[in-house]
């Protein structure tokens, strides 16, 4: 029997590594298993892609004399690529849900990657060789029930954004209190959009002053319920928001993302008009969005720089048609 060649083996090793994702990703979104095992977890996020990257590493090169160290560190990531890529297929994930997690889960099967050449020096005997890796590549599914025990960390986070526009703070004042419908010609490209977030289509208000309703709807029939809190015209308009979860589609978002459900929700939301001159203002767009995921760390930067950008395409857009572009 003539013995597998390096490249064969490598192929080996990163199916191997795609067939224990994809395992996992099965084992942690069973609704069988939901008390236990949760996507959004600490666990399954960072810790799936460690136990990937290792199994590659250690079955690609079991005897530390295929590889330098350096392209071992960038070897699971074709076998975290493919992963990724199937959970898409599948539909287990959706596409904003694969980019976000895909610069971590290369990073850090890189790091089980690491931890494999590690172990690879420290263990004296094949015995303990095969416990080690048998243990990292069951660590996931033993520490996920113990993390299910704590709820997840609640945090609360603000975006801010603005925007300078040539015209009066009475022009814009009627801007933002209420949005007529946005014509196709006045949509543009948005990274946010490009992700799956749906684009704006328009805000309706129903009452003046504080305790008005304004309904902000969103392609997809997503619909944000806004109830006014602050009210000074031309100055400043906040609100509470309560995303209308009852009738956003379930295609219109990844559930791991679905604004109001488990993991993220937008709270609250304000505009404020800064007056720079007689026909020059600057437009500040807050809002306030709710995290609870075991990574929060992480999850916010996304969600921060995904809120920023859909807070200045609205901006944009304001702009636009108070200086009569729109």
């Amino acid at each position: 029997m003539t013995s597998l060649s390096q490249k064969q083996i490598a192929l080996l090793s990163a199916g191997l590594g795609v067939l224990y994702g994809i395992f996992a990703r099965l084992v942690f979104g069973l609704s069988t298993t939901q008390a236990w095992f949760h996507i959004m977890s600490f666990t399954f996020i960072l810790g799936v892609p460690v136990s990937l990257g290792f199994i590659v590493v250690w079955f690609a090169d079991p005897r530390r004399q295929r590889y330098s160290w350096l392209m071992k560190l960038f070897l699971p990531w074709s076998a975290a690529v493919i992963f990724l890529v199937a959970c898409l297929v599948i539909a287990w994930e959706g596409l904003i849900c694969v980019v976000l997690w895909l610069p971590l889960a290369l990073v850090l099967s890189s790091v089980g990657a690491g931890l494999a050449m590690i172990l690879q020096l420290l263990l004296p005997t094949d015995r303990s060789k095969n416990l080690c890796v048998a243990i990292v590549a069951c660590a996931p599914f033993f520490s996920a029930p113990i993390e299910s025990l704590h709820a997840s960390p609640r945090q609360l986070r603000t975006v801010r954004t603005d925007i300078v526009i040539d015209a009066s703070a009475e022009k814009v004042w009627e801007q933002i209190r209420s949005v007529p419908r946005i014509q196709p010609r006045e949509q543009s490209w948005s990274m946010s959009h490009a992700l799956g977030f749906p684009l704006p289509v328009e805000a309706t208000i129903e009452g003046q002053g504080v305790g008005a309703v304004r309904h902000a709807r969103f392609e997809g029939g997503v619909l944000f319920i806004e109830t006014i809190t602050e009210w000074q015209a031309p100055r400043k308009l906040a609100f509470s928001i309560v995303a209308d979860t009852a009738r956003i589609p379930p295609t219109t978002f990844d559930e791991h993302v679905t604004i109001g459900g488990d993991y993220f929700d937008v709270l609250r939301g304000a505009y404020e008009i800064e007056p720079l001159g007689p026909e020059r203002v600057r437009l500040h767009l807050s809002s306030v969005q709710r995290l609870s995921t075991g990574f929060n760390f992480y999850a916010g930067l996304w969600t921060e720089w995904l809120m920023g950008d859909l807070q200045r395409y609205i901006l944009r857009i304001i702009r636009s048609r108070c200086e009569g572009r729109g």
